[in-house]
């Protein structure tokens, strides 16, 4: 494996990094997106640095050119390529460290954005709901189309994270009993204390949330009206944490983890066209893509960057306050005024 090479054998660092995205099954068309930036980086430079030697402020300079002349999502973008780049030569040991890390702290773009993605429309997305008829398959899907959840976040869900405005829902379970939920009706609690292999609510949970801060997502009504259906024919859970997605075939009534939901999504993107075996993350549809969809889609729509990134839950302290506190009109009002139907 090339990884394994001494670091000083390394000539061409961008070329060892493309070698490496070839081992690890990267898609051609992925590997020339990323080679295309790295090689524009390198041009940049010039005679007065290279890769290997760049700073943090020859990495400032070289995004701050790009600004102005493409998206600000592709500025992301390459940001997001650099970053991945150096973290990665850092990593083998080719690289003392990584000199992104700063830059994309400070960035105020979303790197979240993959301009090799495959583009998606709203109407094709209510379609492929639409053929979902199984309710805990369909709930799984609107809940991270609609919410931009990545998927262990989702799996870490128990029933008193949710908060649904419904008497027959409230009679029969015990939802949304947290106390930051009592004055936030039709919700759901993303808490950033998961871990795996630590309890939480009394069960050892087999995925991370990745947030640094606790987030409160809307919940609209397409999303309220699939979890009860959901909850409606939900098996009945030994855990006393009562997780909210629990399986109804393998593991019957056990909190479903990531991977049993990853293996639901390929089996409707598959029938859909959307996902083949050996296609990488710029060609098939998996959990991660729904929240790039939530992200490019509400984005686009509201126009509001610092709601999206409040929910999707990667913002800074200052910002999350800003939001925390002004949750009941800014968040709110945004969201279900922007949000996309998925239901036909």
């Amino acid at each position: 494996m090339s990884s394994t090479r001494a670091p000083a054998d390394i000539d061409d660092p961008i070329g060892y990094f493309i070698e490496d995205l070839t081992y690890h099954g990267k898609t051609s068309r992925t590997r020339e997106s990323y080679e295309r930036v790295l090689r524009q980086f390198e041009v940049f430079l010039d005679d007065a640095s290279a890769p290997e030697t760049a700073t943090h402020r020859d990495c400032m300079a070289f995004i701050h050119s790009l600004r102005g002349d493409v998206a600000d999502s592709t500025v992301a973008t390459y940001a997001a390529y650099l970053h991945r780049f150096y973290g990665y030569m850092t990593e083998v040991g080719a690289f003392d460290g990584n000199p992104m890390t700063l830059v994309v702290e400070e960035m105020d773009e979303t790197i979240d954005t993959d301009p090799a993605r495959r583009d998606i429309s709203i109407p094709a997305m209510r379609t492929f709901v639409s053929d979902i008829t199984h309710p805990l398959h369909r709930a799984l899907v609107v809940t991270l189309l609609k919410t931009g959840m990545r998927v262990g976040e989702c799996c870490n869900l128990d029933l008193r994270d949710i908060a649904i405005d419904d008497d027959e829902l409230n009679e029969a379970y015990d939802i949304g009993d947290r106390a930051v939920l009592s004055d936030r009706p039709n919700s759901a609690y993303v808490t950033p204390n998961a871990t795996v292999g630590e309890e939480l609510n009394g069960e050892i949970r087999s995925a991370s949330n990745k947030r640094k801060r606790s987030t409160v997502i809307p919940v609209d009504d397409e999303l309220a009206r699939v979890l009860k259906a959901w909850l409606a024919i939900r098996p009945d859970c030994s855990s006393s944490a009562n997780p909210l997605f629990v399986g109804t075939t393998e593991r019957w009534g056990s909190r479903l983890d990531p991977q049993a939901v990853r293996h639901i999504v390929e089996r409707y993107a598959r029938e859909a066209g959307w996902y083949r075996t050996g296609g990488g993350a710029a060609e098939n549809v998996t959990p991660h893509y729904f929240r790039h969809f939530f992200t490019t889609h509400l984005r686009d729509r509201t126009g509001d960057r610092g709601v999206v990134k409040y929910l999707r839950g990667d913002v800074a302290d200052d910002v999350i306050d800003t939001y925390t506190h002004d949750w009941g009109n800014q968040v709110r009002e945004t969201y279900e005024a922007n949000i996309y139907s998925l239901l036909e």
